[in-house]
């Protein structure tokens, strides 16, 4: 390589594939408790950004109190660790892929719109942790994706120039994030379709895991 690069992760839909706990859990928060009326493909796409935001974008500001928000996400976060637990692992070919980019020396980072309590359960449930220089959450940013912060201050973490960061995300807002903060992107097909993506050109290739032999061209 004769300059440095580095490799960005999102976490959920993309390192593991876990979205459709993510949206059990909120469906059954949002109808349930908060009587909110929503289908699961309604809950889908609201699935983006930090969950206060989220709750915004179906109630409204000042709807709920900074507490409220608070609790209403950690009890949401119990519910998908408790029932996707049993499922945990890393997407096809990931764990290889992530040694491999060890092995070359290439630096790595997470950059999740997750709080660190979904974050930390996965990294300590699979022993991830050694892998990454730097993890970006929610708490670490003021606006999420499809804002650039995230991938912004992962790149400063990294000290890697953010053209020279590769991004991996399965979401169409995470893509734009990473199209914001002048980055290119690998897509996960876990949760979208190709055509979702269409838009974005910084998209590199489209991937359904990480055994695919495409990938092979980002370490040379």
């Amino acid at each position: 390589m004769t300059q440095q690069k580095a490799f960005i992760f999102d976490l959920n839909g993309t390192m593991v594939d876990d979205m459709k706990y993510h949206n059990i859990a909120w469906h059954t928060i949002l109808n349930d408790d908060l009587k909110a009326n929503l289908t699961r493909q309604q809950v889908a796409r609201q699935m983006y950004g930090k969950n206060e935001e989220l709750l915004e974008r179906v109630f409204g500001k000042n709807y709920f109190t900074q507490q409220q928000m608070d609790d209403i996400a950690i009890k949401k976060e119990r519910a998908y660790q408790a029932a996707f637990k049993p499922h945990l692992q890393l997407i096809a070919g990931l764990a290889a892929f992530l040694e491999k980019a060890e092995k070359n020396k290439i630096p790595m980072a997470i950059g999740s719109a997750a709080i660190p309590f979904n974050i930390d359960f996965v990294l300590e449930n699979l022993h991830l942790r050694h892998y990454f220089k730097a993890i970006v959450s929610a708490a670490e940013v003021v606006i999420s994706k499809p804002h650039p912060e995230t991938f912004l201050l992962a790149a400063k973490q990294l000290d890697t120039p953010p053209a020279n960061c590769i991004v991996f995300e399965d979401a169409p807002k995470g893509v734009e994030a990473a199209l914001n903060a002048g980055m290119p992107c690998v897509v996960l097909t876990t949760m979208h379709e190709k055509e979702e993506f269409q838009k974005y050109p910084n998209v590199l290739r489209y991937i359904a895991d990480y055994t695919d032999p495409a990938l092979e061209e980002l370490f040379i």
